[in-house]
């Protein structure tokens, strides 16, 4: 019998971060249904809500691959389940989600307006499916300190930062226009080589003052504190990039594979 226990237990060790992950399957799907159920009715409360599950859904995703670690659990079967979750966590929930709500308060006066919102949702959604599929047969063989493109977890944030911040429905074209470009910008992000720092870099006194310096802004500008922080986070990423093409080497530049 105690074979048999000893692989009941191994078993279940294998499917715990399995079960983390299906964790952030469930707030990702929770984040759906509530976008898809307020998209008429604009609910500023349930859009944030839905936002706020897509960021929940990010913890776990975080922690699927900390338990897999720890408990020495990694499995292709792990790999391939935490990629089609990121999928859809990461691209179709937080796309459908800016989509209800940037456009669909718009559809009886500007129908037109809002298939082009539809539309580059659909870009947004996209280039996290490529951005996903590039991470996966890239992984060795790219420097780790930085990541090529704006994550796709990162980049869900960054637009769900935005219905956190202004949970109310958009009513107006102008900020229906803008709705629409942050979704493609933010798409092109993620498709594009840029390098982007990953939390792999070495860490330190500067690391715990940016720390306390986001706190002290948090408690300050509480909602709108993540909007600022993306802005902050892909300006300077830009300006690092654009410093390296300049033969600026104050930060170290990635290393360049041969496979790259």
């Amino acid at each position: 019998m105690k074979p048999i226990n000893q692989q009941r237990l191994a078993r279940a060790k294998f499917a715990l971060p399995s079960s983390v992950t299906l964790l952030s399957i469930a707030c990702g799907f929770a984040s759906i249904v509530i976008s898809v159920d307020n998209a008429r009715v604009g609910d500023p409360a349930d859009f944030r809500l839905a936002a706020i599950l897509l960021v929940l859904a990010g913890v776990f995703d975080a922690l699927d691959g900390f338990v897999a670690r720890a408990t020495n659990t990694q499995s292709s079967f792990g790999m391939q389940l935490d990629s089609i979750a990121d999928v859809m966590n990461f691209g179709c929930a937080p796309g459908l989600l800016l989509y209800c709500y940037g456009f669909t308060q718009l559809t009886d006066v500007h129908p037109t307006l809002v298939r082009m919102g539809g539309l580059a949702c659909f870009v947004f959604v996209t280039c996290g499916a490529l951005r996903l599929a590039r991470f996966n047969i890239s992984q060795g063989r790219t420097d780790p300190r930085y990541f090529v493109g704006m994550p796709i977890t990162a980049g869900a944030a960054c637009v769900s930062a935005v219905v956190v911040a202004w949970p109310d429905p958009v009513t107006q074209m102008a900020q229906a226009f803008m709705v629409a470009a942050l979704m493609v910008v933010v798409g092109g992000l993620m498709v594009s080589t840029i390098r982007f720092p990953s939390s792999k870099h070495p860490s330190g006194k500067l690391m715990i003052v940016i720390v306390a310096v986001c706190a002290a802004l948090l408690a300050v500008l509480q909602t709108r504190f993540f909007v600022l922080f993306f802005l902050v986070y892909i300006s300077l990423t830009l300006l690092l990039n654009i410093g390296w093409k300049m033969g600026w080497r104050g930060v170290a530049q990635p290393k360049v594979y041969d496979e790259e």
